[in-house]
């Protein structure tokens, strides 16, 4: 599938044979056996053409298949106008609330240059006023992309989990922690609950000793304890090495919770279940949940892994804070999510109107809520469930496109809602009678995630106290 912006270099490549050959629309709409109006949506890259009728189109003006699909603009107008109709469709742009400029054909090619600068310019302000040290945003927005573009699908590590545990024997069900031991007695590992682990650490693997030291939370059987030994033995398994950069940090951390998803959750069993439930119009992801034994938000986000690529069903996926920020996401389905100059959407806030948020709002959340949201970008249904941890409450989400709906239990759900994020008049300016009533006569004092204050810590264990690891080992060598 073409993007919008090769979709528009196509469009203007067409424009220009066409008008080379002196056609209007219609006489080539004639040749080619399509109406002037189909094919002047295909020129304003409003619609991708079928392969066939691009044959046709490149028969009738004289040229090949391969010269119309060139990624480069005909002429230097149409690079313009090309320019201008991506950095109008930008999270920049769109913030503004502004309607975008209309290109015609009396428009002057200075004109649009002048535009253009002035875009520029804000672009650059706006990157020159997060440029403070955004190394880790910007590596987590590279990988969130690269996933958006392997449909979050990492086919080697799937088969890796597969082969791992047919040799510690699980055949179905929920993975067990006996099982979980076999796989990494099978790696020459023994796992050890120890009480005093460094704070820093979720795990330590001492390689001289073959041990794998977790943490005694509960009962050594539950899902963030198999999860956690699961990815220690992870970086053994896909041969990772101490992190370079924080790029490196962040493709391993990556890896080894989707190895711990794979094994939990296995292909096979994971693709059947979700298929059964397809066929009954009965996807939730509570079932999915409980058939494996693993928590909801992992539950969804094992469906971002698996449904597109073997459902056909493109979906999104938000973890969100009780105060809007995204800690957790993903999308391939076209939901609009807020982003900064950078693309960074982890951090953001989500609109007041999605379900991530309005689940917050329910007095009755031991069941999911529901609820149809009309955007910018069509309709989605989303299906949202709230928890809480020390930390304080979060919701997870998993949604689909209006037309998908149709698979997933809730989808007779009245709920419905308007965003039209990210203008700001959608939900982050004050009604008018208040902003009068209280501008300049109230202060908040904002409250800062500490995060932003702590870059990864350079040492033999990026993200890691050294000392803590070492005096940790030490004490349990012997």
């Amino acid at each position: 599938m073409a993007t919008g912006i090769e979709l528009a270099t196509l469009g203007h490549r067409i424009r220009h044979h066409r008008l080379d050959r002196g056609f209007t629309l219609d006489e080539l709409g004639a040749k080619v056996g399509v109406a002037g109006s189909q094919l002047s949506l295909i020129e304003n890259g409003k619609r991708e053409p079928k392969l066939s009728l691009l044959q046709a189109i490149a028969q009738a003006t004289g040229t090949d298949v391969t010269d119309l699909i060139s990624g480069e603009p005909p002429n230097h107008r149409a690079a313009l106008e090309i320019e201008l109709e991506r950095v109008q469709t930008s999270a920049v742009f769109r913030q503004l609330g502004v309607p975008a400029v209309r290109v015609t054909k009396a428009m002057s090619d200075e004109t649009i240059e002048a535009i253009l600068g002035l875009h520029r310019e804000l672009q650059r302000r706006e990157s020159e006023a997060i440029a403070t040290p955004e190394e880790a945003r910007r590596a987590n927005t590279e990988l969130r992309l690269k996933m958006r573009a392997l449909d979050n699908y990492l086919p080697d590590i799937e088969t890796l989990a597969e082969q791992q545990l047919k040799a510690a024997g699980h055949t179905s069900g929920a993975l067990s922690h006996r099982t979980v031991s076999i796989m990494a007695e099978q790696l020459g590992f023994e796992l050890i609950y120890a009480g005093d682990l460094p704070h820093s650490a979720r795990s330590v693997t001492d390689l001289e000793n073959g041990r794998i030291y977790l943490p005694p939370a509960s009962i050594p059987g539950g899902h963030g304890l198999r999860s956690m030994a699961l990815q220690a033995m992870a970086h053994r398994l896909l041969g990772h090495t101490v992190p370079t950069d924080y790029a490196d940090f962040l493709q391993q951390r990556l890896e080894i919770n989707y190895y711990a998803a794979c094994c939990l959750i296995p292909r096979g069993a994971g693709v059947a279940f979700l298929q059964n439930a397809k066929k009954e119009r009965n996807l939730a992801v509570e079932d999915f949940r409980d058939a494996f034994g693993v928590t909801h938000e992992a539950a969804g986000m094992r469906m971002t892994n698996l449904m597109t690529t073997h459902l056909d069903t493109r979906l999104h996926f938000l973890r969100v804070d009780a105060d809007g920020a995204i800690s957790r996401v993903f999308e391939n389905d076209g939901l609009p999510l807020p982003e900064d100059v950078t693309g960074s959407i982890e951090g953001q806030l989500a609109c007041r109107k999605f379900s991530a948020r309005k689940a917050f709002d329910q007095q009755n959340r031991t069941t999911e809520h529901y609820q149809y949201t009309d955007t910018p970008a069509g309709t989605f249904w989303c299906s949202t469930q709230t928890g809480a941890t020390d930390a304080g409450e979060f919701s997870i989400t998993v949604g689909v496109p209006f037309d998908d709906a149709r698979w997933f239990r809730g989808r007779e759900t009245q709920n419905r809602a308007t965003s039209t994020c990210p203008e700001e008049s959608c939900c982050r300016r004050a009604p008018s009678d208040l902003t009068t009533k209280w501008k300049g006569k109230a202060w908040p004092s904002a409250r800062v995630h500490t995060h932003m204050f702590s870059p990864l810590p350079r040492g033999a264990f990026p993200g890691v106290d050294d000392g803590e690891v070492y005096s940790f080992l030490e004490r349990h060598a012997g």
